[in-house]
């Protein structure tokens, strides 16, 4: 990639920047934050807190009432799967539309590994709330190289807020965009 090339991929991948990630406005969670859900989500991790099960002793404590794991949050607006093309896609469970990995795609960083999340809780969910999420890139680094090769960090950053617009968490979400690096250690 020439020096003009790089120059305008960045330009381009900068412009990104407080855009949103896919094609839609925020998402809107299904369904209101309940007990089934909940009693699925401890179950499976195996956190049996009784402030998320049992309603006598919840509401006891200080929150005068069930709550929801926080470790939830994501879960309450995530999108349905989609199972057609699921094989096509590469085992993909869902559609994603986005301007800035579309461009590193295009540019031959077409690789992708998660590095991080980093969730940040401003206050317990209670049954009945509903949620709605939006998603914005919030940077993208300058060239690195690693060990799996050269490419970009991107980070988004998942802003849930309830039916006041009161916000109630966010999610960063880090992935790095690649071209991989070959056996012999160069990039390809």
């Amino acid at each position: 990639m020439t020096d003009d090339e790089s120059a305008r991929l960045r330009a381009q991948l900068e412009e990104c920047i407080g855009q949103p990630t896919g094609s839609g406005g925020p998402s809107d969670a299904p369904d209101e934050v309940n007990l089934p859900m909940i009693r699925h989500w401890v179950d499976a991790i195996g956190d049996h807190n009784p402030v998320y099960l049992d309603a006598e002793f919840a509401a006891t404590t200080r929150f005068g009432g069930i709550v929801a794991p926080p470790a939830m949050l994501q879960t309450w607006t995530m999108g349905r799967p989609t199972i057609q093309g699921l094989r096509e896609r590469g085992g993909a469970p869902s559609e994603v539309g986005s301007r800035m990995l579309s461009l590193l795609d295009a540019a031959g960083y077409k690789s992708i590994v998660a590095t991080n999340s980093e969730l940040e809780f401003e206050r317990y969910l209670r049954l009945g709330d509903r949620l709605h999420s939006s998603t914005v890139y919030e940077s993208v680094s300058d060239l690195k190289t690693t060990a799996r090769g050269t490419g970009y960090f991107v980070t988004w950053v998942t802003t849930y807020v309830d039916d006041d617009g009161e916000v109630v968490g966010r999610q960063r979400f880090r992935v790095f965009k690649f071209k991989p690096a070959d056996a012999a250690g160069a990039t390809s």
